[in-house]
């Protein structure tokens, strides 16, 4: 049975992942800050650490996924939070991959968080995983994220640097904010409408994740998002139409500048229109490509 680490395994992404791990017959771990709350929302057959040194008991560690990372949407983007993006991505993974070179021994796969905030603010350029990025916050901080996950590359793991788009799904993610506004008649495009928004299905992640960890010839970056990339407007009129409500209530770019400050300029007013070419080229299948079969699944399902 192959032992999988999971950090961030409580969050949206990782709670699912850890089902369908489950399932497929892995052992799992997940490193928790709060073992307690973490064991409400996974299955009880995951083994809840709160420090490295507790693997030091444990199988060894064949496959790492790491998700961990403070939210970037929500609230405005202090100095205060930016260094808390920064700590928990990439001080973490410095702390992970420690860990592992003085166990003297490294997972065979490391699939290791990332975003499509990598790219920068892109407009309607299609961007496949050998796109030039443009200089944001965001992108620094994916960079270095994904530059620190390549250490384990030269302690020998395969490594694969997932770069996630909008994770779509019941229970959590962006549809959690969304879908108040939007079954009241609310909704609508934010800003201009025109800047692209680059989504995926839950239920495609976690199968891009599992995929990634199985196939050995994929490594280095992998776009984690649905080849059938949307504008907010036309994201707003469908799922509209998914709910039966209008969705013609602009929020406009001032209200989001004065609200959430440089978040809004980067994850609402600004966005990235990205293929997942290596998913899709390697022999990946999306169950869900297209945003109304994604939302209609979800919502009426």
């Amino acid at each position: 049975m192959k032992h999988c680490l999971v950090t961030g395994g409580s969050g949206f992404i990782g709670r699912a992942l850890c089902q369908h791990l489950v399932d497929a017959g892995w052992q799992v771990s997940v490193l928790s800050r709060d073992p307690v709350r973490a064991r409400d929302v996974l299955p009880g057959t995951v083994h809840l650490i709160s420090k490295l040194a507790e693997l030091d008991k444990l199988p060894a560690v064949w496959a790492l996924v790491n998700l961990a990372g403070e939210p970037l949407a929500g609230r405005r983007w202090t100095e205060r939070r930016k260094a808390e993006f920064v700590a928990s991505r990439v001080n973490f993974t410095v702390r992970l991959r420690t860990y592992f070179c003085a166990r003297g021994q490294t997972p065979a796969v490391v699939v290791n968080g990332s975003a499509i905030g990598y790219y920068g603010p892109q407009d309607d350029t299609v961007l496949d995983e050998n796109a030039v990025a443009e200089d944001s916050f965001s992108h620094r901080l994916c960079r270095a994220w994904e530059d620190q996950s390549l250490g384990f590359a030269a302690l020998g793991s395969r490594v694969c640097r997932l770069r996630t788009g909008v994770v779509l799904d019941r229970g959590g993610g962006a549809l959690a904010s969304l879908l108040p506004l939007f079954r009241f008649g609310l909704g609508g495009p934010v800003g201009s409408g025109e800047q692209y928004l680059s989504w995926i299905h839950r239920q495609d992640l976690v199968a891009l994740i599992l995929y990634a960890l199985d196939t050995h010839s994929l490594s280095g970056p992998l776009n984690g998002t649905a080849p059938g990339a949307v504008t907010s407007r036309e994201f707003a009129r469908v799922l509209g139409r998914v709910l039966h409500r209008p969705a013609v209530v602009r929020s406009p770019a001032w209200a989001m500048r004065l609200a959430f400050g440089e978040m809004a300029e980067e994850l609402l007013l600004s966005g990235q229109r990205v293929y997942p070419a290596r998913a899709l080229e390697s022999g990946f299948r999306f169950t869900y490509s297209e945003l109304e079969a994604a939302l209609a699944a979800i919502l009426i399902s």
